[in-house]
This record gives C-alpha cells, sequence and structure tokens, in this order.
C-alpha cells in the first residue's frame, strides 16, 4: 500500500488537519519509460497556502480531493527508464505521495555523500534559490549598507541574513522568540535581531539597531512589520517582496498606511517576485550557494520532522513560527 494526502477541503482562515486526508492506494506499478519513486523527504512551504485558494495567482491552485504537491526528495526503488537506477535520487515537484510512478522529467539527481539529502530543499533548493535572487537582483546589495530582513530565523530568511553579511552588509534580523534571535546573533553571523513578540514599537527598535536607516528590507512577513520598515527606508532604498506569511491566513483584505509618499519621497524600489522568474539562471545560484556551502560561510538551519502522516502538521505549524530555518518531513 501507499499513502496520499489530498486536499479534503478548502481552509478557513488558518488551516486545520481536518482540511486534508490521508488515503491509502495500492503502490502503483510502471512501465516503459516510466520510474517508481518514493518519497525520502518533503518540503513544506508557505506559499502553498495560497494553492489552497480557489483563485488565479501565478501557479494553478490545488483541486479539492486530489494530491498536494510541493518540493521532494525521491529515490527511484524501480526503473524502466535508461535515464535512471535503482538507487538514484531525485528532486523537483512531485505528489504528497509515498510512492508515485513519473518519467523523471523536470526531475533533477542529486548527491547525498558530500551534503545531506535535505539541503536541496533548502539551502540548494528554491529556498535558497529565493534568497539569492532576491537579494542580489532586486536587492543590489553593496558592501557597507544595512540589510533588514524578516522572517530572519526562517527558511528563506537565515539565508538571506547570510548571503548580506557575505556580502559586506550590516544585518539586521526580526523573528519571534529570543531563541530564535540567540541563533540569528550566534550561529548566523547576524549583526543584530529583533524578537517582535516582546517589542511594542518595531519602528523604534528597528531605528534602535539601524540610526542611519535601512537600505535594503527584505521582506518575508508583511503588515504591521513592513509598515515599521518603511518608516526607516533610506533615499534609493529597495524593498524586496518575497512573502507575507502574517496575512496569508486572513479572510478579509487588510488596509494598512499608504506607503505611495515614502515610495516617491525617498526614490524607494519595491518589487514582488517568486523564484521562477530566475530559472534560467538556477544552475548560477545552486553553484555559487554550493561554493559557499563548502567554504563553511554559509550554514543550513533546518527543523525536520518524521513520518509521512505529519506533513499537514508540519506544515500548519508554519503559520505558528514552530520552524527554525527550513522545515522538512522525513520519510521512513
Amino acid at each position: 500500500m501507499s499513502k496520499t494526502i489530498v486536499l479534503k477541503q478548502r481552509p478557513d482562515g488558518t488551516p486545520k488537519n481536518n482540511d486534508f486526508e490521508i488515503i491509502n492506494e495500492n503502490q502503483p506499478s510502471i512501465k516503459s519509460g516510466e520510474i517508481l519513486l518514493k518519497a525520502k523527504y518533503v518540503s513544506v512551504d508557505p506559499y502553498l497556502r495560497g494553492r489552497m485558494r480557489d483563485e488565479e495567482s501565478y501557479i494553478e491552485p490545488f483541486k479539492i480531493n486530489k494530491p498536494i504537491a510541493s518540493t521532494v526528495v525521491a529515490e527511484v526503488v524501480e526503473s524502466k527508464n535508461e535515464k535512471y537506477k535503482e538507487g538514484d535520487f531525485l528532486t523537483g515537484m512531485l505528489d504528497w505521495k509515498e510512492y508515485q510512478v513519473h518519467t523523471g522529467d523536470n526531475l533533477r539527481n542529486v548527491d547525498g555523500d558530500s551534503i545531506s539529502l535535505s539541503a536541496y530543499l533548502g539551502v540548494l533548493g528554491l529556498t535558497g534559490l529565493t534568497a539569492y535572487f532576491g537579494l542580489n537582483r532586486i536587492g543590489e546589495p553593496k558592501k557597507g549598507e544595512t540589510l533588514l530582513v524578516s522572517g530572519a530565523a526562517g527558511a528563506v530568511g537565515s539565508i538571506v541574513g547570510q548571503i548580506g553579511k557575505i556580502k559586506g552588509l550590516r544585518v539586521i534580523g526580526i523573528a519571534g522568540s529570543d531563541e530564535k534571535v540567540s541563533l540569528l546573533t550566534d550561529q548566523l553571523g547576524f549583526d543584530a535581531a529583533i524578537n517582535y513578540n516582546t517589542t511594542d514599537d518595531m519602528a523604534a527598535a528597528i531605528k534602535e539597531y539601524a540610526p542611519d536607516g535601512v537600505d535594503i528590507y527584505f521582506d518575508n512577513v508583511g503588515s504591521y512589520t513592513l509598515d515599521a520598515a518603511m518608516k526607516n527606508i533610506n533615499r534609493f532604498g529597495r524593498v524586496i517582496n518575497c512573502g507575507a506569511i502574517s496575512l496569508y491566513n486572513e479572510t478579509e483584505q487588510p488596509t494598512g498606511p499608504r506607503l505611495e509618499t515614502t515610495l516617491v519621497k525617498k526614490s524607494v524600489k519595491m518589487q514582488g517576485f517568486i523564484v521562477r522568474n530566475f530559472e534560467e539562471d538556477f544552475p548560477e545560484g545552486v553553484q555559487q550557494l554550493s561554493k559557499w556551502l563548502k567554504e563553511g560561510k554559509l550554514k543550513h538551519e533546518e527543523t525536520i520532522v518524521e513520518g509521512f502522516d505529519s506533513i499537514p502538521q508540519a506544515f500548519i505549524d508554519l503559520f505558528d513560527g514552530k520552524n527554525k530555518g527550513k522545515m522538512v518531513v522525513k520519510i521512513y
């Protein structure tokens, strides 16, 4: 038998376990040109929440009673495709299934000998590439500038801050606990960090640690944190809109301060993006991230949850900030 996780119903607000269903199916068989894959590591990511809404976006929504998909590292357990052999490890967009049949198209081989396989879902996967291209292509960092990162202890934010230090920036992170603040400053090299749960005035806290203002703001959170960052943004500042996790579960359209005057007065660039905007340059990003990783300049922080049945709860836990670095589910 093989388990599959489907979207049972569209979440109303924060996702709950009963929005998902785990079903049992017969283990599939393969035919010529196909491979049988067994999931080893499954990525859970905040952006998946958007695909659970029935609305137009940059990627089609999940369908009710159909499998959810994300980036997965899987092992080839049987092959009738000359390109792949039993024991190969592949990664790409795959369904939340224990076993699945695939042609191998749009998947890439990965090597777990020199680095853990889970890293290909984090620092060497779309997470790391999001940080790399967002900061470098949109943020256009210059040595000596100040970088502010929200969601800084999360999958993308933790890498953004480290790349910022490699680039010679002063880096300030915003996270949700004293433990995460210590992680940022003591282990990941951030110059300072702010616990938003113990801060009454975020704009004042940012000003304290960035008295000369913020040149680049990498936003993973949105809402009030974005408002506070904009109060500290410098002339010709760059705001990188990567995510807005604080808003993903809202059931009504939120309103807030109008940013137009700040954008104009300070000649600020604000740009949203998805990592696949830079898909043609992915090899460049993976090569550079791998180099920094091997040189010890980049650390990949992970929160690993075990067991296929744990995937929905691991996804839900993202919205309570229970992860440090990349949240990954390891399949037995």
